[in-house]
Formats: structure tokens, C-alpha cells, sequence
């Protein structure tokens, strides 16, 4: 793979390192295999420094071109779940959204039961009901989406 190739694959899967050029590290300086762009192959040498080496973790940082809390993270990460686990985390919500199917399934029922409550006041009474803060947009968004869902049938 060519090195713009090459580049643009770690970029799609979100394993371009963004400072390789802080990767001091004598085998990605010198050895054409390691490369410092590749920020899971400099994670990976970075923890097998440290386990295999015992080496100490704020030198790993220096050494590999990462943050202190970075090396932990992946470290724990390479722990709990091998290589896998060195992969970049997927954007976008980390734990359940906060229009969970229950907190939809209330103000669906609320506004079927009573159709002139507006938005401001679904948001008010999940807010009281759930503990959760909502926009008026994206409540109106799931009452839509769950209007226009697919009912299924027994």
C-alpha cells in the first residue's frame, strides 16, 4: 500500500496518529516497518513496553509520543479486551441516549392522552418522571418517529 494509501486507510478507520511526530521511539525513527501515523501499531509498542520492558508509564508516554492518561486508557483497554480494544472508540453517544423506549413510550401516552400538551410541557414532565433533560425539538423528533413506526402485530 502506497504511503498516500496508506494514510487514507488509517484515516477512515480513525487510527491516524495526528503527531506521529512526537513518536520518539528508536524502531518507528529507524525501522521501516513501524510506523508512527499508525496510532494502534504506537499504542500496542507503547503497551508492550510497558508490560514486556516494564517500562515506566510516564516514559511510555514520552517514549510513544502519548499522554499519561492516554497510555492508562490503553492499557486497561488492551487488558480488558486484547487488541480490540486499542481500536478507536466509535463517535457518537456512549451509553444509553436519554429517549430510552421507556421515556418515549410516557410522552407518547401522554400526548395520546392528552393532545394539547405542548412540547415545553412533555419536556417538563419527563424531566419530573425520569431526571432527564430533554430539547423540545428532539422529544417532538421521537413522538414523529414513534407515530410513523412500523406497528407490529400479534
Amino acid at each position: 500500500m502506497s504511503d498516500d494509501g496508506k494514510t487514507g486507510a488509517l484515516r477512515r478507520h480513525g487510527c491516524l496518529n495526528r503527531n506521529p511526530e512526537r513518536v520518539r521511539d528508536r524502531r518507528f525513527v529507524g525501522e521501516e516497518f513501524f510506523d508512527p501515523r499508525d496510532m494502534l501499531q504506537v499504542k500496542y509498542e507503547m503497551v508492550r513496553a510497558v508490560r514486556a520492558e516494564q517500562l515506566p508509564i510516564a516514559h511510555g508516554a514520552i517514549r510513544f509520543g502519548l499522554s499519561r492518561p492516554a497510555c492508562y486508557k490503553a492499557i486497561k483497554a488492551f487488558d480488558e479486551d486484547g487488541l480490540p480494544g486499542l481500536l478507536p472508540e466509535r463517535p457518537g453517544p456512549r451509553g444509553p441516549h436519554k429517549l430510552t423506549p421507556d421515556v418515549v413510550a410516557f410522552l407518547s401516552d401522554a400526548s395520546a392522552l392528552d393532545p394539547s400538551l405542548g412540547m415545553d410541557e412533555l419536556v417538563r414532565m419527563a424531566r419530573e418522571q425520569f431526571g432527564v433533560e430533554l430539547h423540545r425539538r428532539s422529544v417532538q423528533r421521537a413522538l414523529v418517529s414513534k407515530k410513523n413506526a412500523p406497528r407490529h402485530r400479534p
